[in-house]
């Protein structure tokens, strides 16, 4: 995981979520990008034409450009480890967020994109949609989300929550973990959150040959299990942030079709609305 890409709005959230993934690219010895995706409003006159100022779109790009220049900046004054400073570069470009996130993260060779999390705002959020979870639904890299009252320092431990429902797609995610985890010498706590009324010995005991298999694989010592009983899926992984003592949450996406989408989001997106501690999300299928 050589280059992290920060995207950023310039928000309060985003400076955060920016400060975050600064002391990350430190523990780890990573590069960073920061990156902001410049929003080019368009008048539209009678007859379909969009007509926008070539040098009105100039401005707000140069704009972007000094800000990203001031970030850059601020990160750089902040308090490094001695042995390891992160090399800043500095991207913009116009287009809508999700576009223009991907498209860098391909050029670039971005091993985890960073972003804060994005308030529901009315008809901003009608308008633009909202950026996290638009990310969780397209972005082509893990997406590590960051809120704001996310502390920035250790991080020793990292749930990775799942239902074992689709536990070859589980495993994936756990080895694209790994490394990070080996980099932050953090332990990885595989959380099942289920209801105690479905459980049955013969679950029980599969469970356990999973995570033999899991250990004598993925070569890692510090991979833990934990049950969690609950119901409701996401009371229980809020229990699991607020009471289970971890610095991280990792859980792995599988996007709806469209139709499913209108209906109801995913427990991911769930948690990225109200998440305590940052979410790591991985997508089903993003590395094939």
């Amino acid at each position: 995981m050589k280059t992290l890409l920060i995207s950023t709005d310039f928000s309060k959230q985003a400076l955060h979520a920016a400060e975050y993934g600064y002391s990350l690219a430190q523990k780890i010895k990573a590069d960073i990008l920061l990156c902001n995706a410049v929003i080019i409003p368009a008048e539209t006159p009678q007859g379909g034409i969009v007509v926008w100022p070539m040098e009105e779109a100039d401005v707000l790009l140069k704009d972007s450009a000094r800000e990203l220049d001031q970030l850059k900046e601020h990160l750089e004054g902040i308090n490094h480890i001695p042995d390891f400073k992160p090399t800043i570069s500095c991207i913009n470009e116009s287009g809508v967020l999700t576009g223009v996130v991907n498209q860098i993260a391909s050029s670039h060779d971005v091993g985890l994109i960073i972003i804060a999390t994005h308030n529901d705002d009315g008809l901003s959020t009608f308008l633009l949609g909202n950026h996290s979870q638009n990310l969780i639904n397209d972005t082509t890299k893990p997406l590590l989300i960051v809120p704001p009252v996310a502390q920035i320092g250790l991080i020793k431990k990292i749930a990775f929550a799942t239902d074992f429902k689709h536990p070859q797609d589980d495993l994936e995610a756990i080895y694209d973990l790994i490394p990070l985890a080996r980099s932050l010498n953090a332990e990885i706590l595989l959380s099942h959150i289920y209801d105690e009324k479905n459980a049955a010995p013969k679950f029980q005991q599969w469970v356990e040959q999973f995570m033999i298999e899991l250990a004598d694989k993925a070569n890692y010592p510090h991979i833990y299990y934990r049950v969690v009983k609950n119901s409701n899926p996401e009371n229980g992984l809020n229990w699991l942030c607020v009471h289970g003592q971890i610095d991280m949450l990792a859980m792995l996406h599988r996007p709806h079709n469209f139709f499913d989408n209108l209906l109801s989001r995913s427990h991911t997106q769930k948690m990225a609305d109200a998440i305590s501690v940052p979410l790591l999300v991985f997508r089903s299928g993003q590395n094939q």
